[in-house]
């Protein structure tokens, strides 16, 4: 009991020791101990950026110097288009997708402030190195994220001066927070524990009324399963159910179908495996939609510009008034260098130099042509 008694007591002294001391101002003057910070020693504590561009450090960088910037310090692990790479996040695409059961939270699609990009890439990136970067390298790698979420052209460049003009896609997305004011209160007061009425009992449990949202299924042959539907419907919907089409599709082959069995199936797979640098903007195969790219199911052989639903940029909205057409060829040349090939095109993508790998993806897509 007395070491009891004296801990509360030491308790109470410390506790009154701290009231005073919070109740006078202390000067570090007083205690002859330090010196007042330099100018440039605040400034470089005091990096926050504000949405209204207070705090703003006079800059600029353009897309160019922002995606080699980009590939030197970030690549690693945002991989080289901003698609993510191992788990480190996906910083473009997305858009869309918030309202599904699995929304992609990037810049592009869930930022409200273009603020929050500048302050956060410079404060604390790259990881394990943060604020080796200067201000303009800080601005030119904003301005290629921007530009990978289709934000901004090629040309831009981002500056102190121009920065509040970005108005961010999602910016009107978020509501303010007021349950300070409208929660708070309702549960500081005094709870009632009496007159209940019905005794209080568990009527059901989160398993019974299925409270997880459902989502689609992708399958590693790319079928998508709908919620609800079993896997084995999924896989019968793309084969024949009677013997009538099937008798049909056999007195008819199709051309597509002797082109497709023409294929080499060795060169097919290698094309598939070589697919998944695209799959971060790219979807092909059964389900595919649209993403920060078009669909690609029938690009061989198919006029460029032309996938429904997709905002195609105007270097691409012109080819597709030209007629261009996605033969062989075309897909070759712009694959190895997509900036040449289409002047001024959005696509934040360098290009495979390997032949042999563009064959491969060639055939990968012309597999998913017919």
């Amino acid at each position: 009991m007395g070491k009891l008694k004296m801990s509360k007591c030491r308790k109470l002294i410390a506790a009154t020791a701290l009231a005073t001391l919070a109740s006078a101002p202390v000067l570090a003057q007083e205690f002859g101990l330090g010196r007042p910070a330099l100018p440039e020693e605040i400034e470089a504590w005091d990096v926050a950026v504000l949405p209204d561009g207070t705090g703003l450090p006079e800059g600029r960088g353009d897309v160019y110097d922002g995606e080699e910037a980009w590939i030197n310090n970030c690549a690693s692990c945002h991989g080289d288009f901003a698609e993510g790479a191992g788990a480190w996040p996906v910083i473009a695409g997305g858009q869309g997708t918030l309202t599904n059961p699995r929304p992609v939270k990037t810049v592009g699609s869930y930022w409200p402030y273009l603020s929050t990009v500048f302050d956060y890439v410079h404060r604390s990136m790259p990881f394990g190195a943060a604020q080796i970067l200067t201000y303009d390298e800080t601005y030119a790698i904003t301005a290629y994220i921007l530009y990978s979420n289709g934000i901004v052209e090629d040309d831009f460049e981002l500056s102190h001066e121009n920065f509040t003009d970005i108005q961010m896609p999602n910016a009107d997305g978020f509501i303010v927070d007021d349950r300070l004011d409208t929660e708070f209160p309702l549960f500081v007061t005094e709870p009632c524990m009496s007159d209940c009425g019905e005794p209080v009992e568990i009527s059901k449990r989160a398993s019974d009324i299925a409270v997880t949202p459902p989502f689609p299924r992708l399958l590693l042959d790319g079928t998508v399963v709908e919620p609800g539907e079993m896997v084995e419907e999924a896989s019968m919907d793309h084969t024949a159910t009677d013997a009538a089409p099937m008798e049909e599709a056999a007195a008819e082959p199709a051309a597509e179908e002797v082109q497709v069995a023409s294929l080499d199936p060795a060169m097919v797979e290698a094309g598939e495996s070589a697919f998944r640098q695209c799959r971060s903007c790219h979807q092909v195969g059964d389900g595919a939609r649209n993403g920060t790219g078009p669909m690609l199911n029938g690009v061989v052989g198919r006029v460029a510009g032309q996938v429904d639903g997709f905002r195609y940029s105007p270097a691409f909205a012109e080819k597709a008034e030209e007629g261009m057409v996605w033969t062989d060829e075309a897909l070759d040349a712009f694959l190895e260098n997509p900036r040449d090939y289409i002047d001024r095109n959005r696509m934040a993508f360098r290009g495979v130099r390997d032949a042999d790998e563009r064959a491969a993806l060639i055939a990968y897509l012309t597999s998913h042509s017919n």
